[in-house]
């Protein structure tokens, strides 16, 4: 069965809203101060550089793009492991693990501290779980002619 690519792009939407919604309120009011503080620390001025329009403007596309791809791995992944939350968790979870892996170069780098690094993980952890959760509820497949 063909992936239903309307459906796709309507859940991918909608878990794209749900990524920027939480990274708004986490990284600009909860962990704002934080952030901007190991950014400063790392090279004076990056917390700034961060928080720019041209900067905001990136991390919405991104999130889009992301929540996209996110749905459209589930649909993909449906027709093995069957339809629901527990395949859009393992969606959100695949996400998650190359998300962590590529995040691991901040702490490495001294960029953050493994305590702020552990916080971000924790964040994209839940929101890509309520994302992949938001689309899967949106995507469904037509049915198959009898």
């Amino acid at each position: 069965m063909a992936i239903n690519t309307k459906k796709v792009l309507l859940g991918g939407l909608a878990a794209a809203v749900v990524l920027n919604v939480v990274d708004y309120i986490v990284y600009d009011h909860i962990l704002a101060t934080r952030m901007t503080a190991a950014a400063d620390a790392f090279k004076p001025g990056l917390g700034a550089q961060m928080m720019s329009g041209n900067a905001v403007i990136g991390y919405v596309l991104t999130d889009l793009v992301i929540g996209m791809l996110l749905v459209w791995t589930y649909a993909a992944i449906r027709p093995r492991f069957g339809p629901g939350m527990r395949t859009a968790t393992y969606a959100a979870l695949l996400f998650w693990v190359l998300g962590f892996l590529s995040a691991m170069g901040s702490m490495q780098t001294g960029m953050m501290s493994a305590k702020l690094w552990g916080a971000t993980m924790a964040v994209l952890l839940g929101n890509l779980l309520i994302a992949a959760w938001v689309g899967a509820r949106i995507y469904t497949e037509e049915a198959a002619a009898a």
